[in-house]
């Protein structure tokens, strides 16, 4: 497998969920508001034997007309309509913002970002997605996904293709879903949100805007001990120094 982190960069967070740009070489972190988190924000494509992966689609940020994720791809080499799978954790607006964008023809409708992919989503969590409205989800850039051909609605867990298995975890949001992908003898492990960052996975930590921070807390130590036996490739979605970590 090829894993190629498509970082979008660093930012603040703070109780307000605006993403605030952070240069990690000039700006100051105690110059933020209190309680600010400083992360990264950081889809990950993943070239296996039988497809072009993309998990979770960023913020949605756009640069002279062009997504940043697709601007990423192709910096990359990656052509952003040879992506076959788009892998969503959850969609909260970090994770979501690229899923779709406004039509080409300028219409207020929205199209799906990748046009040849298949998105597999869990059902509930769009439906929480709507239920919950604005403070986490950008409800306007989901609208389009039920009536979609090339949305896959997952329920529960279950195996894709026979190799990129998925698992409803919750944890961070209700249905939060994580994701491991074996080929060619490795195994590739996205927990999204609720294994966002390497440091994370070495300590008992509980965060307060998890959904369940102790269950989070738990999962994080029982995979990390099974990525070490079983030598998992582990990818951080948040982390601003180690995108992926190979454990042994």
């Amino acid at each position: 497998m090829k894993i190629i982190p498509l970082s979008e960069g660093a930012f603040t967070i703070d109780k307000t969920k605006v993403f605030v740009p952070f240069d990690t070489q000039n700006d100051d972190l105690q110059s933020r508001s209190i309680g600010s988190l400083l992360v990264e924000v950081q889809p990950f494509a993943v070239i296996t034997s039988e497809d072009i992966l993309v998990l979770d689609t960023g913020l949605g940020f756009e640069k002279n007309g062009m997504l940043q994720i697709h601007q990423n791809l192709l910096n990359a080499g990656i052509d952003p309509a040879k992506v076959t799978k788009v892998l969503m954790s959850h969609l909260h607006k970090d994770h979501a913002g690229g899923i779709s964008r406004p039509r080409s023809d300028r219409s207020d409708s929205r199209e799906l970002s990748f046009p040849n992919a298949t998105y597999y989503i869990q059902r509930k969590e769009l439906e929480y997605a709507f239920e919950k409205g604005p403070s986490s989800y950008r409800v306007e850039e989901l609208a389009g996904l039920e009536g979609s051909s090339r949305v896959v609605f997952l329920d529960g867990n279950g195996v894709l293709d026979g190799y990129i298995k998925y698992e409803v975890t919750g944890a961070h949001c209700p249905y939060h879903q994580v994701f491991w992908i074996v080929d060619g003898g490795e195994k590739v492990f996205f927990g999204g949100d609720v294994a966002p960052q390497l440091q994370q996975m070495k300590s008992r930590f509980v965060a307060k805007y998890d959904y369940d921070g102790k269950r989070a807390m738990e999962l994080r130590q029982e995979w990390w001990q099974k990525g070490k036996e079983e030598s998992w490739t582990f990818l951080f979605y948040h982390d601003v120094k180690a995108p992926l970590y190979p454990a042994s």
